[in-house]
C-alpha cells in the first residue's frame, strides 16, 4: 500500500498553526519565536513533510539557483572556476546550472537570456566587448563578471595577469633569455594584460618582444602555430603561451619537429591544469587561482542576491609556479 506523502496542512494541523505560518517559516520569509520554529521542525521531522521546490520559489520568488556561463568547459581552467563556484553555491543552499558557450560569440547572448529567466543570478565570462554587453544590465538580475569592466556598473573578479607576467617574465629573463616571444589569443581581454606585463619587464631590461598570434586558446592550435614559430628563421629562445593549452600543443609539435625542451626553447603558460605536471618536461606556468576565482565569484553573487553591498572588485594575486621546462641560459 502506498504510504501517503505528507502535506503542509497536515504539518500545520499537527503544529498548531497556519499553513501560511509553516509556508512561511519552510522558505525562510519570516522568523517566528523559538517555541514556534522548534514544533514546526520537530513536526516536519516526524511527518516527513518535504517542501516542494517549485511552490517556494512562487512564494518568495527565488530559484535558490545560480547560473554559471563559461567559454570552454573542456579548458581546465574552467573547470576549476566551476569547481570553487559549486562548493560555494552548495554551502549556501543554490544548485548551479552551467552554460557552456563554446568559444561562440554569437551564441552567448541568446543562452544568457534564456539561462536569466532560471535562476536568481549570474556570473558570466565573455569575449564579448564592453561597449555591446549594455543587455546584460537589462536581465534585471544580480551579476558577477569575470575580467576588468571600465565603464558597467556589474562587479567583476579577476586575477592580476599584468603582474603574473612580468614575474613570468623576470624569471625568463633572470635565466639569461635574449629572445621572448608571446604566443597571444587577441579575442580574449586578458591577452592585453598578459602582454602589458610582459612588454614593461623586458622593456626595463632594454629587450624587444617578439609577438605571435592565435586564433584559438586550444592545444591544437598551439600545435598548428608551432612550424612557423620553429622553422621560420631565427626562434625565440624562450616563448610565453596564452594559456597552457596552447603550451602543451606547442611543447608536443616542437619536440616531433626533432628539437628538444627545454634545451632549445624554454616554454611557459598561463593557469597551471593539472595536465602541465605529467608533460615532459614539466610546464612551468603561472597560477592564477582559478578554483579561488570561481569561488570569490560565487561569494560576491550570493551576498549581492540576500542585500548586502560586498566590494565591487575582487583581485587575485597570482603565483608563479617553476618547472622544467624553463631552463638556464646562462650556464
Amino acid at each position: 500500500m502506498k504510504k501517503n506523502v505528507a502535506t503542509i496542512r497536515d504539518v500545520a494541523a499537527a503544529a498548531g498553526v497556519s499553513t501560511a505560518t509553516v509556508s512561511k517559516f519552510v522558505n525562510g520569509a519570516q522568523r517566528f519565536s523559538p517555541a514556534v520554529e522548534a514544533t514546526i521542525t520537530e513536526v516536519i521531522a516526524k511527518l516527513g513533510y518535504r517542501s516542494n521546490p517549485l511552490a517556494a520559489s512562487m512564494i518568495t520568488g527565488r530559484t535558490k539557483s545560480i547560473g554559471l556561463s563559461v567559454l570552454d568547459v573542456s579548458n581546465p581552467h574552467f573547470t576549476s572556476i566551476v569547481k570553487g563556484a559549486n562548493r560555494v553555491a552548495l554551502a549556501h543552499g543554490y544548485t548551479l546550472l552551467l552554460v557552456d558557450t563554446e568559444e561562440n560569440p554569437g551564441r552567448e547572448r541568446p543562452l544568457l537570456e534564456a539561462l536569466s529567466r532560471r535562476v536568481d543570478g549570474m556570473i558570466v565570462f565573455s569575449r564579448m566587448l564592453e561597449a555591446e554587453m549594455d543587455w546584460m544590465t537589462e536581465l534585471g538580475k544580480p551579476l558577477v563578471f569575470f575580467g576588468r569592466l571600465k565603464r558597467l556598473e556589474i562587479p567583476w573578479v579577476i586575477s592580476d595577469d599584468h603582474r603574473g607576467a612580468y614575474m613570468l617574465t623576470r624569471h625568463l629573463v633572470s635565466l639569461g633569455h635574449k629572445r621572448v616571444a608571446y604566443l597571444s589569443f587577441p579575442r580574449s581581454r586578458r591577452d592585453e594584460e598578459r602582454l602589458g606585463g610582459i612588454r614593461e619587464c623586458l622593456a626595463a631590461h632594454g629587450m624587444e618582444l617578439i609577438v605571435h598570434e592565435s586564433s584559438a586558446p586550444t592545444a591544437a592550435e598551439g600545435e598548428r602555430v608551432c612550424s612557423a614559430i620553429m622553422l621560420g628563421g631565427e626562434h625565440p629562445d624562450a616563448l610565453i603561451c596564452y594559456n597552457d593549452l596552447m603550451a602543451l600543443g606547442f611543447m608536443k609539435a616542437a619536440q616531433t619537429l626533432g628539437f628538444k625542451l627545454p634545451e632549445d626553447m624554454s616554454v611557459a603558460g598561463f593557469d597551471n591544469i593539472q595536465y602541465g605536471l605529467y608533460t615532459s618536461p614539466p610546464l612551468t606556468t603561472v597560477d592564477l587561482q582559478s578554483e579561488r576565482m570561481g569561488a570569490a565569484a560565487m561569494e560576491k553573487l550570493i551576498a549581492t542576491i540576500d542585500g548586502k553591498s560586498p566590494p565591487s572588485t575582487t583581485m587575485i594575486e597570482p603565483q608563479l609556479i617553476l618547472r622544467s621546462s624553463t631552463a638556464n641560459r646562462n650556464r
